[in-house]
């Protein structure tokens, strides 16, 4: 079926899929290592690439090319490339687009170990690294170099909430010859599209929104360009980093209710967020759906919605924040996002903890901060859990 021109609730269920011999309604699971050929020149035939048969799983599946069609067709690029994880997807990314002697600029407050790996591994191959506050275009332009070959931007920023203004960064990619890279985990195709902006590249931890269940891990890169995707997926191919059939098959299936997930969970983030603002125990919030939010117009005009992740500070600081989480019933005290769940953490001590003191206060992530994931049971049991727990914080 050609999905290209349908609703986004259409493509979601039905791009990427196929015809099996048999019929099957759902997406099959091939679990599988390798596949046969027919004959000798069939397999040299795919090895050569004079055909797209299927070799071997690491470098390509049935399964998991349903789910790497999908998420590209919703990005509107121009194919996908599924990973074993978030992090193997950022890995393959950095690997296929940087090389010693080259400088990357990144949001400051990306994703810790996103940052981390660049700091700690590909330093030592003499990779440079700058983190900057990426929703001032100026420090961006500040920090390229004659050797800066990728701009790495995650917008809405974890966990600051930051918005970077994608097409702004566009425009300074095209002037400077680099290649914009944007995670966009935090908003999900659904609310965002940062090819459509001028992004070159762009990447998920589907372990997150687009899976949506908390039950698997893994990632997935969309490109717009051929040569991109082209090198982007021989590293993942060569590292190992392919996702595993089952897995795929339980993120097509997460995937299929993402705008319905995602509509619920921003409905609610909405009146959690309105709840917090106004509460005496709360010293500031971020949320870009709040107009006190510092870029709530940029986000209004690169989003469709505002999406569900919200980050707040306690007044009485980190030992009130610890007490908050320690209190609360409903939701849970867990890393990860983005799942039918509301989940609480402290990024400075759990998902940051490896970004030095000083880098992290930098980048925004105070001590004080709390994450809240929003999920999708019923507001007024999230607001009446978060309540409880501050009258104890």
């Amino acid at each position: 079926m050609n999905t290209k021109n349908l609703g986004f609730n259409t493509k979601v269920i039905h791009s990427g899929s196929f015809e099996d011999q048999f019929g099957s309604a759902a997406v099959p699971i091939y679990q599988t290592s390798t596949f046969k050929f027919k004959n000798a020149q069939e397999g040299a035939d795919c090895f050569s690439g004079a055909s797209d048969g299927y070799i071997y799983t690491r470098i390509g599946n049935p399964t998991i090319r349903v789910l790497e069609k999908n998420v590209a067709e919703l990005e509107n690029g121009f194919d996908g490339v599924a990973t074993s994880s978030g992090m193997s997807a950022i890995t393959s990314v950095y690997m296929a687009l940087l090389g010693s002697g080259s400088h990357i600029v990144s949001t400051a407050s990306v994703y810790g170990p996103a940052r981390g790996v660049l700091e700690k591994d590909f330093s030592r191959f003499d990779v440079e690294a700058d983190f900057v506050s990426t929703s001032d275009v100026n420090n961006i332009i500040s920090a390229i170099k004659a050797n800066t070959k990728v701009l790495y931007i995650e917008t809405p920023a974890n966990p600051t909430m930051e918005i970077t203004d994608i097409k702004a960064c566009a425009e300074i990619a095209r002037k400077h010859n680099l290649i914009l890279v944007v995670d966009n985990t935090f908003a999900t195709p659904y609310l965002q599209k940062p090819l459509d902006l001028g992004a070159d590249v762009v990447l998920h931890s589907v372990t997150k929104f687009i899976n949506g269940h908390a039950d698997i891990v893994g990632g997935i890169v969309v490109t717009k360009e051929k040569s991109l995707y082209e090198k982007i997926r021989h590293a993942m191919v060569y590292m190992g980093c392919n996702m595993d059939p089952h897995q795929a098959f339980l993120v097509i299936r997460g995937l299929k209710t993402l705008a319905l997930r995602v509509e619920r969970n921003q409905e609610n983030a909405v009146k959690v967020a309105h709840f917090l603002e106004t509460h005496p125990k709360i010293a500031w919030i971020k949320y870009p759906g709040l107009e006190s939010h510092p870029q709530f117009e940029l986000a209004k005009q690169q989003m469709s919605g505002t999406g569900s992740m919200i980050s707040f500070g306690v007044k009485g600081g980190l030992e009130a924040g610890r007490k908050l989480m320690d209190s609360v019933h409903l939701a849970t005290l867990a890393v990860s996002l983005g799942g039918v769940e509301t989940l609480i953490q402290h990024p400075a001590s759990m998902t940051h903890a490896a970004v030095s003191k000083e880098d992290k206060l930098k980048a925004g992530i105070s001590d004080d901060l709390v994450r809240l994931s929003v999920g999708i049971e019923d507001v007024n049991d999230i607001i009446a859990d978060l309540n409880q727990a501050l009258e104890k914080s």
